[in-house]
């Protein structure tokens, strides 16, 4: 008998899911860092980052109508592709999501030292893994009701944000002065290297529109919401990023003093002051360290789930397993905690973050490449609207994935292929060398 999870989420759940997972404030991440890198255009690559994953996200709206199933890239590529690749795949982004719940409580962390500079981040950190974990583990209602509060607040400060920048910028004569082209078009800084080396910073922004899709199993009717919401939730956060990014280097367009750490704070004290800076890290600090920390959680539990019940990895009896009352996956959760906490302990946050990035990418690459080999061979869908959706889109999703992972760094790509190869040891032993599926994958 499937074990199934307990369906009770909305359209609206979903697609509120999926923006708090890539968070409406995700620039203040990374701006100063990527405005260095891009010479201030942080804009211009943001831009490229939201028609990457457009067409990714293209990628798995279709195959959430195929296969609504929990396990994210994991489940479409074992029935796209193939099971072992699709094994490959899962075990690549949850390299992604196992990481993400501790770089984000570092973010967190690490501001709010700009406030209190004797806090030791670490704590912070591990304080935010402990309360997600048990808002997880009580079901996905609450974290709903959560996500909804956390998502109003940050909308709230965005419009704060933009409303004192214009003021700055527009009304005060600050900054640039008024419009410019500057933080989107440089014709003579733009070359290939730059734009693969600043896109593969902000990424981390977007990557979190795909956690939608391990909720396949606690939607109604996933078939036509899963996929509806994961584009409706990219676009509109994506539009977010740009205008604020682009107001923010109009505020201040000296990119080379910029701290990479505190960069948007920095500029939020320039255009509103003291308290709007505290305010500004304050309500970053709950946005990245408990939102997106907690459907980050929600999603590479569901993965770790997904992957038990087809009996693929080690402990997979344990990870199938649901809380009897709540209907979630208690174990999954408390090993993505466990983890997190080790991860905390001993990383440094630059090297998460790269390692994120490279599951992410990796796996997304797999994806498209497998809507190729599904729809526009296996299942010969090769009408004009076929090769639209079934080769041009993923064609594209995959080059500039591809691109975007060209820009990663070497030491990211030792750390990077080694977990995949520890993966592929791991899936040749489950697997009896690779002859055997799980026992569920058959009838998914």
């Amino acid at each position: 008998m499937q074990i199934e999870l307990k369906r009770t989420l909305t359209m609206k759940n979903l697609v509120i899911f999926g923006m708090i997972t890539m968070s409406p404030l995700a620039p203040f991440q990374v701006f100063g860092a990527a405005a260095q890198a891009s010479y201030g255009m942080v804009s211009l690559v943001y831009l490229i980052g939201a028609v990457l994953m457009l067409f990714t996200a293209s990628s798995y709206a279709r195959f959430s109508k195929e296969f609504p199933y929990a396990g994210s890239v994991y489940s479409y590529v074992v029935k796209g592709f193939n099971p072992h690749v699709g094994f490959i795949a899962g075990w690549t982004i949850l390299s992604d999501y196992i990481l993400a719940p501790a770089l984000m409580c570092l973010f967190s962390g690490i501001w709010l030292t700009g406030i209190f500079p004797n806090l030791d981040p670490k704590v912070l950190a591990i304080v935010f893994i402990i309360i997600t974990a048990i808002i997880n583990i009580r079901g996905v209602e609450l974290n709903a009701k959560v996500n909804t509060f956390l998502f109003v607040i940050q909308i709230i400060a965005l419009v704060l944000f933009i409303a004192f920048a214009i003021k700055y910028v527009f009304i005060e004569g600050l900054g640039v002065g008024g419009f410019s082209l500057l933080p989107i078009y440089q014709p003579e800084h733009i070359d290939w290297n730059f734009v693969a080396t600043a896109t593969s910073l902000i990424l981390l922004g977007f990557v979190g529109f795909d956690g939608i899709s391990t909720l396949a199993e606690e939607v109604n009717e996933p078939e036509k919401v899963v996929g509806r919401a994961t584009v409706v939730a990219l676009v509109t956060t994506a539009i977010m990023f740009l205008i604020q990014t682009y107001f923010a280097c109009l505020a201040h367009n000296n990119y080379a003093d910029l701290n990479p750490d505190m960069a948007m704070f920095d500029i939020a004290k320039e255009i509103g002051g003291q308290y709007f800076y505290i305010a500004m890290l304050l309500i970053n600090v709950i946005a990245v360290g408990l939102a997106v920390t907690l459907n980050v959680q929600s999603s590479v539990s569901r993965i770790l789930f997904a992957m038990g019940r087809d009996n693929i990895i080690p402990a997979s009896n344990i990870l199938k397993k649901l809380h009897p009352e709540y209907k979630t996956p208690i174990n999954a959760i408390l090993l993505s905690v466990v983890i997190s906490l080790a991860l905390i302990l001993t990383l440094d946050l630059t090297t998460i973050l790269m390692f994120v990035n490279f599951g992410a990418v990796t796996a997304f690459m797999i994806l498209n490449l497998s809507v190729i080999v599904y729809f526009f061979f296996k299942k010969n869908e090769r009408g004009f609207k076929g090769i639209l959706e079934h080769l041009l889109f993923p064609f594209m999703g995959l080059s500039v994935c591809a691109f975007v992972w060209s820009g990663f760094d070497r030491k990211t790509m030792i750390v990077g292929f080694s977990w995949i190869v520890i993966g592929a040891i791991v899936g040749f032993v489950k697997s009896k060398g690779y002859k055997n599926n799980g026992p569920n994958i058959d009838n998914m």
